[in-house]
């Protein structure tokens, strides 16, 4: 079935930003869905590899503001952050009625918790410092939505620990566009390295399943 879905592609190449301002320019039209498929997966469950995350089951309130911010380059700008590179270029031409499209076409993949795929995390250690992200994600990590908090269960623990990682490293969250990113920044100041983002993960690993 065709949608109109622009792609979201494995790697920005010269070609694709080439090809963004003229894109711009072009009516609106339907473009085969697939494309997505490419850094999503075909049921939506993501992919380590290009650290694309499961879109199956995301809040579609999150979505949207996710991709409007990649549109307006509150987010995907920062040199380091490689795959938000990727992404933003793509965003730049979404129209908001692609967007709705998109937010609709995601919403038909069924849910389904990303397989746990971290090692050498201390869920003890986890859950203790996951008390900071209580009241925005909620105690099981299912989200809010009136906090702009995402549900954490079930998404990819490869793409949560990279998240973190921006955050904290300042390559996500401090655009002054983002100003949900923003709490999220100073909430990774908490988790003191890498070790403290692989327990906090570990123990979201044990919720909501």
């Amino acid at each position: 079935m065709m949608r109109k879905v622009l792609p979201v592609l494995v790697a920005v190449t010269l070609a694709a930003i080439a090809c963004a301002g003229t894109w711009a320019a072009e009516p609106f039209e339907p473009v085969d869905h697939r494309f997505c498929f490419t850094c999503h997966g075909t049921d939506g469950m993501g992919s380590e590899g290009i650290q694309a995350p499961r879109l199956a089951g995301m809040e579609p309130w999150y979505l949207k503001r996710q991709l409007e911010l990649f549109r307006e380059g509150g987010r995907g700008k920062h040199p380091s952050d490689i795959e938000g590179m990727e992404m933003q270029p793509m965003a730049v031409i979404l129209t908001d009625e692609h967007i709705a499209d998109i937010i609709d076409w995601a919403g038909t993949w069924e849910y389904k918790p990303a397989e746990p795929t971290l090692t050498g995390g201390n869920v003890d250690n986890g859950r203790r410092l996951y008390q900071a992200c209580v009241m925005c994600h909620g105690d099981a990590a299912q989200g809010n939505e009136a906090m702009n908090a995402p549900a954490l269960q079930g998404q990819n623990d490869w793409y949560l620990v990279t998240q973190l990682k921006n955050f904290k490293a300042g390559y996500r969250g401090t655009d002054p566009k983002d100003r949900y990113g923003a709490p999220m920044r100073a909430m990774t100041s908490s988790l003191a390295n890498e070790q403290a983002i692989i327990d906090v993960v570990s123990y979201i690993n044990t919720l909501g399943r």
